[in-house]
Parts: structure tokens; C-alpha cells; sequence
């Protein structure tokens, strides 16, 4: 098995060991990325390197103690002692090449460099993933023919399993991610701290992401036509054969082993899809809850925590009173005692808590009101319009009638067959749910989601309860 310590150069993490200048090295690699970062290439002219670095060196007020570096001490010296430095073959961050046609020196960004540098800056900025990126990619990758039918193994098979590996692999990472906050929670001390750890939380990218991933854009639209679209390129022989010929022209495999290779990360795809995600989201949504209970709980023990003490001394005194006051040794007590626990309390009337009768109001000036006499043709007019007024379409028993209806003697009824296409049905068919407990009937979710009116609302079945 290959090991890293046989790929990069010998000193490649000497300058980020414990005991050297460390931070001043990795804060110049990261300066120095940053130059090549803005080019359209990783071959820089040196002395555009160098003064980038040596401008780097000013801001920061940075000087360095190194015995290999000779010279002055001005940050132009300094800047070309590092670059000749992390240009030595042995250390191999940077490369020192003399251009072809201009005979001038160019320094180059190695591949290892390249992959410190970002590896560097993901430790100090950690970028969250955009979940449903992902899920977006795959969806759209397998639904576009055009994009994989040349070579459905790369383009098809591995673009999808690689998607599905990062969107294992950044909620695993969110998942550690709140376990450390919940961690830190329970240390926190004071309101201030826990304040700031919430604010944390709740203002994170992957909260926003997560709850994306969760509610609009939750893989479950896309779940079932992603495994579909998986089994038919497995089903289909043309589109089975051509896999197997780019994947054994693409990785030099024998047809068996290509076989193999293709039929275990569609698997491993599909697992992830219909089990693992499941698994990891769960485990996400229990932490969040513990992560929330925590937080309250936290919040009550620090601000009750003195209140808490004071109680406690209050509840010894009480029964330290109640038994003396029983065995007739409260008189026994010194006055200096009583007077300093105040075991007689005084009790009065709080002016507040009295109420004073209220002014009425005297009639200043008397007023004729004019009748009308109605006749009863006229009473049962105004009689109807208030039944009307009155009626609810939506009342519980008009509902339960509604769903016997739509059983029709089968004892369930699915959202599918619902009538919904007009606001009314969708009402009707929300409170027809939302009365189903109480009418003896119960909702349970299918897979899938469908849309109505603008509204994207999960699948279910109604059912009649057999035990009431």
C-alpha cells in the first residue's frame, strides 16, 4: 500500500513541526497561494512572488529567526530567503524554474503545495457543503442522456457514486460538527457565553442548508427516479455493454472485474440513497433536538443556579422552624435569632389587591328609538341569512360524511383520489384530515410528495380505525 511519506519530499512537514517558525511558514504558503490564486496560472515570475511576500511580511509586522537565513533583516532579504527556501527540493512547496524565452526565473507552485495550501486554508475557513447540490447533480446527470451516453462509466456511474460519496461524507461532518457544539454547550457558564454559542448555531450556513435539504429540496422528490434511472442503465443491454467497455478502457480492467467494479458502486449509490441517508439524517434531527433541550436546560440551570441556593437554605430554615415551633422550643430561641431569620412574618392587606365599585353612569338625556314592525315572511328571510352566515362547509360531521364518501364501502381512501384541483377541495381535503382523529379515522404518510395549488404536500391514506 502506498504511503504519503513516499510521494512528498523528504522535509516536506518540517516547517510546520512544533519548535519551528510555523505559523510565519504556513501564513507565507498561504500569501503565496493567494498571488497564484488570482492568475490563470501557477507559474509566477519571481520577483512578483517576492513582492507580494514581502508586502505580506510588512502588514503583519512578521520578522523570523531562522539560522539558515543570512543577510539583512529588511523584508525584501527575508521574502527571497523564504522563497529559496520552500523552493528546495527536499521541502517542495514551491519550484524555482528558469523561463524558456525570457531567461528570467519563475517560481511554480508544486502539486503537493497546491494541495497543503487548500488543505491549509480549509482548517481555517471550512467551506459547508451545499447539500443539495448534490442530489441536483445527480438527479439532472441521470435525466440528461446527452450527458453520459458516450461514456456512461465515467460520466454516468462514477459522476453519480462521487456525488453520493460527498453528500455521505459533509453530512457525516455535520453530523460531528453539532456533536462538538453540544459538547461545548454543557460547559458553558454564563448567559452571555450560551448566548453566543446559540447565535452561533442558529446563524451557521449548514442550519440554512439543512433545513433546504429537509423540507423543499428533501431528496425523497428525487429518490425514487435516481434509482430508477440506475436500474435501467443496468437493465439495458446496449447501455450495460458500453459501461462495461469505457470502464475497462478507463481503469484497465478485465471485463469480470470491470463487471464487478460498475455493479458495486451503483450498489453502494443506491444503499446510500435508500438506507444510509435515512440513517444520517435521523441522527442529525436526534442531535439538533438534544442540542435545543440542552441549551434550554443549560439556560434555566445558570440563571437559577443562585435562586436555586437560596431556595435551599430557605427549605432548611422552614423545617428548622416548623420542628421547633412542635416540640415548643421557639420561645427557647434569642431574640437576636428570631429577628435574624424573621420566622414571624408579617401579613397584611395590599391596597392593590382591593377593588373599588365602579362609577355608574348616569342617563343625561333620554332618546326615543324608532321601531319597525316585521312581518314573519320577513323573519324567515333574516332566519336563513343567519344559517347561512353561519354555515361552515369544512364542520367536523360535513367531513366525516365527506370521507365515508370517498371510501365508498373500501374502508380507506388515498390523497390521490382526493378531489384537489380547485382551493375549496384542497380545504376540504386539509380538514378532512385534520378531523380524521375525530371522526374515527387515521392518516398515515406514503412515500413520496405531490402538488396542488402551489402547495407541495406529502402523500397519505385515510383509513378507518377498526378499534373504535
Amino acid at each position: 500500500m502506498p504511503n504519503v511519506f513516499d510521494i512528498v519530499p523528504s522535509n516536506f512537514f518540517n516547517l510546520l513541526s512544533s519548535g519551528s517558525n510555523q505559523k510565519v511558514y504556513s501564513g507565507c504558503l498561504l500569501a503565496i497561494y493567494d498571488v497564484y490564486d488570482q492568475e490563470i496560472t501557477y507559474r509566477i515570475p519571481r520577483e512578483k512572488v517576492r513582492g507580494a511576500l514581502e508586502q505580506y511580511l510588512m502588514d503583519n509586522h512578521i520578522e523570523i529567526d531562522d539560522p539558515d537565513f543570512t543577510g539583512d533583516s529588511t523584508p525584501r532579504n527575508i521574502a527571497s530567503q523564504i522563497l529559496h527556501k520552500l523552493s528546495q527540493p527536499e521541502v517542495g512547496w514551491l519550484k524555482d524554474e528558469i523561463d524558456d524565452t525570457t531567461y528570467g526565473h519563475n517560481i511554480v507552485l508544486t502539486e503537493q503545495g497546491i494541495a497543503l495550501a487548500e488543505f491549509l486554508q480549509r482548517l481555517m475557513k471550512p467551506e459547508r457543503a451545499e447539500f443539495s447540490g448534490y442530489i441536483f447533480d445527480i438527479y439532472n446527470r441521470l435525466k440528461n442522456r446527452d450527458q453520459w451516453k458516450d461514456n456512461p462509466y465515467v460520466n454516468a456511474v462514477v459522476a453519480v457514486y462521487r456525488n453520493a460519496k460527498a453528500l455521505s461524507g459533509s453530512l457525516k461532518q455535520l453530523s460531528t460538527f453539532i456533536r462538538d457544539i453540544i459538547e461545548k454547550m454543557v460547559k458553558e457558564e454564563t448567559l452571555e457565553s450560551l448566548t453566543e454559542n446559540i447565535i452561533a448555531y442558529c446563524s451557521g450556513d449548514f442550519v440554512r442548508e439543512y433545513a433546504r435539504l429537509n423540507s423543499q429540496q428533501n431528496i425523497h422528490l428525487y429518490r425514487t427516479s435516481i434509482t430508477s434511472s440506475l436500474e435501467k442503465m443496468q437493465k439495458n443491454k446496449a447501455t450495460r455493454e458500453l459501461t462495461i467497455k469505457t470502464c475497462m478502457d478507463e481503469t484497465g480492467k478485465d471485463r469480470e472485474e470491470a463487471i464487478e467494479l460498475i455493479d458495486d458502486r451503483i450498489s453502494q449509490t443506491k444503499r446510500f440513497l435508500t438506507e444510509d441517508y435515512d440513517q444520517i439524517m435521523s441522527d442529525i434531527a436526534k442531535k439538533i433536538n438534544v442540542y435545543l433541550r440542552i441549551a434550554v436546560g443549560r439556560a434555566r440551570f445558570i440563571q437559577n443556579r443562585d435562586v436555586s441556593a437560596r431556595g435551599t437554605v430557605e427549605k432548611v430554615l422552614k423545617y428548622l422552624i416548623e420542628n421547633s415551633d412542635e416540640i415548643g422550643e421557639k420561645e427557647l430561641l434569642p431574640e437576636e435569632f428570631g429577628e435574624l431569620f424573621s420566622f414571624d412574618t408579617d401579613e397584611y392587606i395590599d391596597t392593590d389587591s382591593l377593588r373599588y365599585p365602579s362609577n355608574v353612569k348616569q342617563i343625561r338625556k333620554s332618546q326615543e328609538v324608532a321601531t319597525m314592525v316585521i312581518t314573519e315572511e320577513e323573519k324567515k328571510q333574516a332566519l336563513e341569512k343567519q344559517k347561512e352566515a353561519a354555515f361552515n362547509p369544512y364542520s367536523k360531521s360535513l367531513m366525516e360524511q365527506f370521507v365515508k364518501d370517498q371510501m365508498k364501502d373500501r374502508g380507506y381512501v388515498t390523497s390521490d383520489e382526493l378531489p384537489m384541483n380547485t382551493p375549496d377541495d384542497l380545504l376540504r381535503a386539509l380538514s378532512a384530515v385534520a378531523y380524521s382523529d375525530d371522526n374515527g379515522f387515521t392518516v398515515k404518510k406514503r412515500e413520496g410528495y405531490f402538488e396542488k395549488n402551489n402547495l407541495l404536500l406529502h402523500k397519505f391514506v385515510i383509513e378507518e380505525d377498526k378499534n373504535r
